[in-house]
């Protein structure tokens, strides 16, 4: 069977997390994201692993080692995997894309929901520190950060787009409708 690297991008809430999930579960995927690196950062330096900790932590290592240093991380995790499926959750910056678009065998998928749909999702899941009590006026002023302005011109990339603005059935039947397309069976 040919190897096949899903990389998922979508604003926050979206469901990218979701569909990386499930592609694991289902079809017994390797999952990676860019923000397990941030994540490994900040709380090594013990800080809580807050959005905005995770934004600064963003910011700074690109600054100082490049923009796109988080993809040759992310790459080099993907490729090296022994799994046939690898699904990468969180792709942000078109330089996010610097060493995984030139694979032949890397499709983007871009997930799609409304803001008021996010919003309920993020609120409701508490993914980070702080997600529970977020106003809407605070999400709305999350959207305009630095790691979320860069992702529609991912979006636009995207070899395929799923529209998770329905329920989770939903979301799951597209997703197998996608693997299908890519000649991959469930493994449960």
């Amino acid at each position: 069977m040919s190897k096949l690297i899903l990389g998922f991008s979508g604003m926050p809430g979206a469901g990218k997390g979701t569909a990386t999930k499930y592609i694991q579960d289902r079809y017994g995927a390797s999952m990676f994201r860019f923000s397990t690196v941030l994540s490994d950062c900040v709380k090594r330096i013990s800080l809580p692993a807050s959005r905005e900790n995770l934004i600064k932590m963003s910011e700074a290592l690109r600054k100082y080692f490049g923009e796109d240093i988080l993809a040759y991380v992310v790459e080099k995790d993907a490729v090296g995997d022994d799994s046939d499926i690898v699904a990468i959750d969180g792709i942000r910056r078109l330089q996010d894309l610097a060493a995984l678009e030139p694979i032949p065998y890397f499709k983007l998928i871009a997930i799609t929901a409304p803001p008021e749909v996010r919003f309920k999702r993020l609120t409701g899941r508490g993914e980070h520190e702080n997600e529970t009590e977020m106003t809407w006026e605070q999400f709305m002023k999350e959207e305009q950060a630095s790691t979320e302005v860069t992702i529609p011109p991912v979006l636009a990339r995207a070899t395929e787009t799923v529209d998770n603005s329905g329920d989770l059935a939903s979301l799951q039947a597209q997703l197998d409708a996608l693997m299908a397309k890519y000649d991959k069976q469930p493994k449960v």
